[in-house]
């Protein structure tokens, strides 16, 4: 009995003391946990706020209401000028040489000698290639030789015919007979007339034996070298040559386009033509609207037309893809600002013109034509105004700018044709 009583007062006295102790250490620690954390909330709050005093204290009164005022937006501007604005129509096009040939024998034989340069420029006349002339020759020297012995055959025929006459004459012979010999003398004087065709067709054939340009300008490749036999009949050639100077652009129009260009043509028939480069930024070359085609593609809506260049300078190449721009007019005394100037709004077309307290004012304007990288305006503004092309994103009405400098992207010059 002793010893069960033992066993059930141990648990009363050692069980519920533990279970007191774990709770109070927990609760003890959560309590210093939101203590500090409200420590530090406190003396944060504190800081900022003694920060921001210590700020406006030493913030000059004209300052305090700098929130609502924004600051200077760095802007470039460009004065707005009188100028002509000239009016172009553009379009694609692709360099054609002004004519092209392929040179080909005009007889049969070996190729002897090739005279020319791949790429190089001959002149109309200059020699290109040789053919053997050996055959020629013997060909030439048989027809002179059988003239000689049909001229040999006719001086005595005339002899006989001569001689016949007298005979006749005399009552000796028939007449017969000298109409037989008269026949033989104007057989033998259309023998003559045949050999000497044989004699000028070998002489030609002769000729044919140096191979010489028909036109000036710029060689190709080589397609046959020396010691090839070579045929009238070939297809290839031996080179073909491309006349460059002058050389021929051609580009289309929209049909539309087309009457403006017809009305022009009546009163300046030589339009002056640009041609520049893919990009459209690099001028090439100039020149003058020469013809344009006589229908209208219909696939296409679109009309082909043909300038000509000088090409001095060799800058246009055949099949050279080109920007081209016709000049159809110039309108003089426009006002000329940079393009990027003019901005669109549900207003209508505006600019943003800094006047002398250096803040900016929105303008309308009535804009006209757009070339380039240039548009003239025709109402709202005038000469010598400051109009802003760079920085506008940042802009509204009466805010203040600051003028950084130039626009070197769009000085103030006249506008690129």
């Amino acid at each position: 009995m002793n010893v069960n009583a033992r066993t059930v007062i141990e648990p009363k006295e050692v069980e519920p003391p533990r279970e007191p102790g774990r709770n109070s250490k927990r609760a003890r620690s959560n309590s210093r946990w939101w203590l500090w954390l409200s420590v530090s909330a406190i003396l944060a709050f504190g800081g900022y706020r003694l920060l921001e005093r210590q700020g406006a204290r030493q913030t000059p009164p004209e300052k305090l209401g700098s929130r609502s005022v924004p600051q200077s937006v760095p802007v470039v501007v460009v004065l707005t000028r009188i100028g002509d604005m000239p009016i172009h129509l553009n379009g694609l096009g692709s360099v054609a040489a002004f004519n092209t040939v392929t040179v080909r024998s005009r007889i049969d034989g070996q190729l002897i000698r090739v005279a020319f340069q791949e790429g190089q420029f001959v002149h109309r006349e200059d020699l290109l290639a040789e053919i053997d002339p050996r055959p020629f020759e013997v060909q030439l020297q048989q027809a002179e030789g059988q003239m000689a012995r049909d001229q040999a055959q006719l001086n005595n025929a005339k002899v006989d015919l001569a001689r016949y006459q007298t005979l006749f004459e005399q009552d000796s012979i028939a007449k017969q007979q000298l109409d037989t010999q008269l026949a033989t003398v104007h057989q033998f004087e259309g023998a003559i007339k045949a050999d000497q065709a044989l004699i000028d067709n070998a002489k030609l054939q002769l000729t044919y034996c140096r191979i010489t340009a028909p036109l000036g300008g710029r060689v190709g490749l080589r397609l046959v070298d020396a010691g090839n036999m070579v045929h009238s009949n070939d297809q290839n050639g031996l080179v073909v040559i491309t006349q460059v100077q002058p050389i021929s652009v051609l580009f289309t129009i929209p049909e539309d386009d087309l009457p403006p260009v017809l009305k022009k043509l009546h009163t300046d028939p030589r339009l002056p033509v640009e041609a520049y480069d893919r990009s459209g930024k690099t001028k090439i070359a100039t020149g003058y609207l020469l013809t344009l085609d006589n229908q209208i593609d219909p696939s296409t809506g679109t009309s082909r037309l043909k300038a000509v260049f000088q090409n001095q300078d060799n800058a246009l190449f055949p099949n050279q893809f080109v920007n081209v721009r016709l000049l159809l007019d110039v309108k003089k005394g426009s006002l000329i600002v940079p393009a990027v100037a003019i901005q669109r709004g549900p207003q209508g077309t505006y600019v943003y013109v800094v006047k002398a307290d250096q803040a900016v004012e929105v303008r309308q304007v009535t804009a006209g034509l757009i070339e380039g990288n240039y548009a003239s305006v025709e109402t709202g503004l005038s000469a010598g105004e400051p109009v802003v092309v760079d920085g506008v994103d940042k802009l509204q009405s009466g805010s203040k700018v600051r003028i950084a400098g130039p626009d070197k992207d769009h000085p103030d010059r006249r506008p690129n044709a």
